[in-house]
């Protein structure tokens, strides 16, 4: 591309939506050079997501807000040029890919951009081809939309957003909900679209920094009240403000993360790593590192048969040669496995293995097989529905797909109302777990208005207040912050601990490492294998075999040159050291 105004430039931006009091982001000023990068971090709510919207024009020519401060991209004022207009200079993902899919193909989906800019057809479907093999659908390119994985999705939308070919990409979460190899793939094409010359810009928002980190310029970090607090060189900031960071609950690198509390054990870890390499050579150099057994590694067991049987003779959950379709597709072929009682277990899997359609058949969102699933004596093919709300817990992965009231108290209280508990009992779990969410100022807003992060919150929240025995949540910790992330799964952990069986969908090995007990993994609608944790995990063979990777800590860890006292540990709280 011929040299050009700067693709990005921002001033004094801040932003109030309809409604609220703050300005979320409230004072943000950058400017982006083309093959630039840029990551966006901040705790949930802080306003990343409407920054984000704001640089293409959608904040406030659709979204009902008032923005002060300018947007200029390609040297056209967001403030002053329609939205369509801006489609040209700017391509955008969202956080929520069914937000953007309209057609009836995949690949019309990803021709309607260029056709609604007027691009010659011949270059329209050159443009489609190309984007659709970069992101693995190729082949999917007659399917509707509609039957495509959430990662599928996420894939779909970055494609539409590629066939524009505008140059600055504003990507909000793009790999939140894709399975590790396509989140490595989804950044290494973003590194050849930005290469040196290729006059494309990026604006990044992003919590999988791990996958991210390898192609991360410079870094925006904003605090809760949207305001900047860093913005500079990726590595000297995540580096030099680490600890700054992890107080904010910003996420940052799992390498990182590791270094902050072996540092405090004593370990001289400088510069701090950045990645899982960084974090062996640099754990690998101390002198005189520890000795002895491994840190904290949890006692496993071999990995059992493919069934996942555990010998209970009473298990939570029961599935018995399950076969599901999904319109034309079988999604599922001859699935059984057995879950104890107490367990926390999280289903992994490559995008568009099954994994959603298997929970959700547990749940009985997906009408099961008659006696193809038992909740204990509970068929949920035959259930009503307020039999199976007393008996489990259910999360969409999109949380606007469970929401039916007006306001976020009254969406916690629902369920509540249709059990008729007393009304002073209510109010009062309804309160209590408006305080654990951290959602009490937005007692009274619609959950439609709420960021991405507080709607999965609430989505989470309508689950956890009936209390029922069995929770099955489909990507719990989509769009969260550091903080809120741990705060949640701390909430599931110490439920679990109490006897609640939980079963989570997580494309997040590092999240599995940390709480579960055990593992599924499902790989072309079959259960792969199960097993306790650590030994799943530790088996990097069998990850890749189902197009997996290992969590970057057990990669790291498993390094020859790490120290025997911290070699093989899986967890980050097993690691000596604070609570970072």
């Amino acid at each position: 591309m011929a040299e050009g105004p700067a693709p990005l430039r921002a001033h004094g931006v801040r932003i109030r939506h309809e409604g609220a009091e703050v300005w979320t982001p409230d004072g943000v000023d950058l400017r982006i050079a083309s093959g630039e990068v840029l990551l966006v971090l901040g705790p949930s709510g802080c306003g990343k997501s409407t920054l984000a919207l704001a640089l293409n024009g959608l904040v406030p020519h659709a979204v009902p807000a008032t923005l002060e401060g300018t947007v200029v991209v390609s040297g056209v004022a967001t403030a002053d040029a329609r939205v369509a207009e801006l489609s040209e200079h700017v391509g955008m993902v969202f956080q929520d890919p069914d937000a953007q899919l309209v057609t009836g193909t995949v690949l019309d989906e990803v021709c309607f951009g260029p056709e609604n800019r007027l691009v010659p057809a011949a270059e329209v479907l050159e443009r489609a081809e190309r984007a659709l093999r970069a992101v693995g659908l190729w082949d999917r390119r007659a399917d509707d939309p509609d039957t495509l994985s959430g990662g599928g999705k996420q894939r779909l939308a970055i494609a539409c957003a590629l066939a524009l070919d505008a140059p600055l990409l504003v990507l909000d979460e793009p790999t939140a909900n894709l399975d590790p190899v396509g989140a490595d793939e989804v950044y290494r094409l973003l590194g050849e679209l930005t290469r040196e010359g290729s006059g494309r810009a990026v604006v990044l928002v992003e919590h999988n920094l791990d996958a991210a980190m390898g192609i991360v310029d410079t870094v925006l970090v904003l605090d809760a009240a949207g305001r900047m607090v860093a913005h500079g060189p990726a590595a000297e900031v995540l580096r030099d403000r680490a600890e700054e960071l992890a107080g904010l609950g910003v996420w940052l690198p799992t390498a990182t993360l590791a270094a902050l509390r072996l540092r405090a054990a004593g370990f001289v870890l400088d510069p701090l790593p950045l990645t899982p390499e960084e974090l062996s050579e640099g754990v690998g150099s101390v002198a005189g590192g520890l000795s002895g057994d491994p840190v904290g590694r949890p006692a496993v067991t071999a990995v059992t048969e493919a069934t996942g049987a555990t010998g209970d003779s009473d298990p939570a959950i029961a599935v018995s040669r399950l076969t599901l379709r999904r319109g034309r597709r079988e999604v599922l072929h001859d699935v059984s496995l057995r879950i104890d009682r107490g367990d926390f277990v999280a289903v992994v899997g490559p995008n568009g293995a099954g994994k959603s359609t298997l929970v959700q058949a547990i749940a009985g969102v997906l009408r099961p097989p008659r006696g193809a699933v038992a909740l204990g004596a509970l068929d949920p093919s035959r259930a009503s529905v307020s039999e199976l709300s007393a008996a489990v817990g259910f999360v969409f992965q999109n949380p606007e797909h469970q929401f039916v009231a007006h306001s976020v108290v009254d969406e916690l209280a629902f369920g509540l109302w249709q059990r008729r508990l007393p009304e002073q009992e209510v109010d009062d779990r309804v309160d209590r777990m408006l305080t654990t969410l951290g959602l009490g100022p937005h007692r009274e807003a619609h959950p439609f208005l709420l960021s991405g992060g507080q709607k999965r919150r609430l989505s989470v929240g309508t689950a956890l207040i009936a209390g029922a025995p069995l929770l099955v949540l489909d990507e719990p910790t989509f769009g969260q912050d550091r903080a809120r992330a741990a705060e949640l799964l701390e909430l599931l952990a110490a439920l679990n601990a109490e006897g609640t069986t939980v079963v989570v969908v997580t494309h997040d090995l590092g999240l599995a490492a940390e709480y579960a007990s055990h593992v599924a993994i499902v790989d072309d609608g079959r259960i792969a294998a199960f097993g306790a944790t650590a030994r799943i995990l530790s088996d990097a063979d069998l990850l890749e075999r189902a197009g997996l990777r290992q969590p970057p800590l057990v990669r790291a860890l498993a390094d020859e040159r790490v120290p025997a006292g911290l070699r093989g540990a899986t967890r980050l709280r097993d690691l000596p050291g604070g609570t970072a």
